[in-house]
């Protein structure tokens, strides 16, 4: 089963900001050679502010592109976790030691398999699915 987790941290720090105490760092980093040395972790990035995003839109028909920052974004993803594990038990007790600040959290949301999806769709997918794997 892979799951993705999602970092919505407290204080979002953008270049040219001073930075925490590197002792952050130093917790996140143990953190992620855990999940590295248990075999569990498939891919990790931090993410940019959304100040530097683009959101695509559909409006009247027509692709619009929006550029950040976004008012109406209360929560913003500062980063994530993709992690295979056996259960969703086995999910939670990972997402659940994710070093935190006061105020941030993690939201652990379970990624689709191809085998969620009924036949006719995994078969029209298996072109993209050969791809994907070379």
């Amino acid at each position: 089963m892979r799951f993705m987790m999602l970092m919505f941290p407290a204080k979002y720090y953008e270049p040219g900001q001073e930075l925490p105490d590197t002792k952050v760092f130093e917790e996140m980093n143990r953190y992620n050679e855990e999940l590295a040395k248990a075999g569990v972790l498939l891919a990790l990035d931090g993410l940019h502010h959304p100040k530097t995003a683009v959101r695509v839109k559909l409006d009247g028909g027509k692709k619009k592109l929006v550029d950040g920052p976004f008012t109406e974004a209360k929560e913003i993803v500062g980063g994530y976790w993709i992690i295979q594990t056996r259960t969703r038990d086995e999910a939670v007790e990972w997402a659940s030691r994710v070093p935190l600040d006061p105020g941030s959290y993690v939201e652990l949301r379970q990624i689709f398999e191809m085998s969620d999806f009924p036949a006719d769709i995994q078969k029209m997918n298996e072109p993209l699915s050969q791809k994907l794997q070379k």
